[in-house]
């Protein structure tokens, strides 16, 4: 794909949703990082359901400490693997305030040395929560990404630093945003709904429906 298809792709989804948001509810940093976590192999409606009564009653690393693990998990059982999610969170909290002055940080390096936090969602927090030209990138991302031809990689990493190149600057603080949600509504796994799709003439996707 030239540079002239990718700026195009990026232009019509700018003008069909200029601001995109995250569809995991949040408030604050801190509150994104749990969502984040807790959003492994579950969908965000699922995790919306549960962050909305835990962080009624604790959304900082202090109240959710004094919770206690057997609390935190009934709070979250409803999300798989709520076991080892209960641990993290809680490590991550301790370490948070061991380390962070209970903030949540603002690098890689730093967020990827708290408990469940990979690089996808070291990359989420630096993007969404604090603006950074960051690319995590999801099931979604990493199929749109090789399916239309924007940014063919092997594995994750190659996509996402295919992204980084290719995404032109004006465009890389929502791109994260418009390639989940076109992955998620649009160009689905099984069946991409090509018929409605806004870029189908810019896609090079060789088996369209």
């Amino acid at each position: 794909m030239n540079a002239t298809q990718g700026q195009q792709i990026f232009s019509r989804w700018q003008q069909q949703n200029p601001h995109p948001k995250t569809e995991l509810n949040y408030q604050t940093p801190f509150e994104l990082l749990i969502a984040v976590i807790l959003s492994a192999q579950a969908t965000d409606k699922s995790v919306n359901k549960v962050t909305e009564k835990l962080f009624a009653l604790a959304n900082t690393p202090e109240a959710i400490l004094k919770l206690g693990e057997q609390k935190l998990k009934q709070q979250i059982q409803t999300i798989g693997l709520f076991n080892n999610k209960a641990k993290f969170i809680l490590q991550t909290c301790q370490l948070l305030l061991e380390q962070h002055q209970g903030k949540v940080p603002q690098t890689r390096v730093a967020l990827e040395k708290l408990p469940g936090v990979g690089r996808k969602t070291a990359n989420v927090i630096l993007n969404v929560a604090f603006g950074q030209e960051a690319m995590a990138v999801d099931t979604h991302i990493f199929r749109v990404s090789n399916r239309i031809g924007l940014a063919p990689g092997k594995t994750v990493l190659d996509v996402e630093k295919t992204l980084l190149k290719v995404i032109p600057k004006p465009f890389k603080q929502y791109a994260h945003h418009w390639l989940i949600l076109h992955g998620r509504y649009v160009c689905k796994a099984r069946k991409p709904n090509c018929p409605q799709c806004i870029i189908n003439d810019l896609c090079e996707y060789q088996h369209k429906t």
